[in-house]
């Protein structure tokens, strides 16, 4: 072939748009776990873990660019006689936006008339049968039109631990359809997050953990991105699992011994995880937002990269801390 024509080739091969895009890993200075990232129009937002600087719960952040984030609001007022606020994520529906989030281990929503609140709790327990059930992800299925929420509930049979199930929602976004369906079980000893751990009033030799739950629908297929392990150690990471249809079955072949999608890479991320997956500017490259700890382990903070996407599944393009410039959309 003549060297023209190879040329000509490699510039049809190239995308018709690219850009460069510079961040700076984490993206907020202040404590902000199991981050959700969401867009409205041309704004992003992001909303996680933690205590808020105007003393709310659950910070949330904004940008224009996708570069620069900075602090909105405090979401919630604290709910009295809870203690432990967990894992939030936005949803916009019908002109409102919906908080779900876990109040001492129990899925709760709130909601609002902005995506920066203030969000107004409506008092009820979502799975009031279940003990135990936090990690709340709403899903709109473009195939079917449902509403369906993933989230973390415990099991008691083989691997005991938490791990994922999915039911339907009703138009309010709080009211459940049928009975929860297990979407995904632990599989590997890298998602024990304690050995001989007391639970229940019974001590199990092993107590597994799956949980944050973040789907996608890409080139055909439903996408299951879920973190593993304990999340206080360095552990804890993000694995991926597919299927061809919403409620499974899913599968994990990749992450056998750690986590596939990102891990703990030392001296550059300490336990990366509990994601949420928002596309970046250009529109077709997925970002991979997740939180890991500082290098003292006092906070855990909101950082992103983008996913790559694999013959061997997707995974996190050069993972880490600190200023970062990637050229969109990233390729293979």
């Amino acid at each position: 072939m003549k060297p023209a024509l190879l040329a000509a080739l490699a510039l049809l091969a190239l995308p018709a748009t690219a850009e460069s895009l510079s961040y700076t890993n984490p993206l907020w200075d202040g404590y902000l776990a199991d981050p959700h990232a969401f867009k409205v129009g041309d704004t992003w937002y992001a909303v996680g873990t933690g205590e808020a600087p105007d003393g709310r719960q659950f910070p949330i952040l904004r940008s224009e660019n996708f570069t620069d984030w900075e602090f909105v609001a405090g979401a919630l007022a604290p709910l009295e006689g809870i203690r432990d606020h967990w894992a939030p994520e936005i949803v916009e529906h019908k002109g409102k936006f919906f908080l779900h989030f876990a109040a001492n281990g129990k899925m709760r929503v709130a909601v609002a008339d902005k995506p920066e609140g203030p969000y107004v709790d409506q008092g009820k327990d979502l799975f009031p049968d279940l003990k135990f059930n936090i990690d709340g992800h709403v899903f709109k299925d473009p195939e079917s039109g449902k509403i369906w929420m993933f989230f973390a509930k415990d099991f008691f049979d083989r691997k005991p631990g938490t791990a994922l199930a999915a039911v339907e929602l009703e138009d309010d976004m709080m009211t459940t359809v049928g009975e929860p369906q297990t979407i995904l079980r632990a599989h590997a000893d890298w998602q024990i997050y304690q050995r001989d751990r007391e639970m229940y009033g019974r001590t199990f030799p092993a107590w597994y953990t799956v949980e944050g739950p973040a789907v996608i629908r890409r080139d055909g297929k439903y996408h299951l991105f879920y973190s593993g392990g304990n999340w206080q150690t360095p552990g804890y990471g993000v694995g991926h699992a597919a299927s061809d249809t919403l409620l499974g079955p899913y599968a994990d072949e990749q992450s056998v011994d750690r986590a596939s999608v990102i891990h703990t890479l030392p001296g550059k991320l300490i336990g990366p995880g509990h994601n949420s997956l928002v596309p970046g500017p250009d529109g077709e490259t997925w970002f991979n937002v997740y939180h890991s700890w500082n290098n003292d382990r006092t906070k855990r903070q909101m950082c992103m990269d983008p996913i790559v996407w694999t013959a061997d599944g997707p995974v996190t393009h050069q993972p880490g801390r600190g200023k970062k410039t990637v050229e969109l959309p990233v390729a293979p």
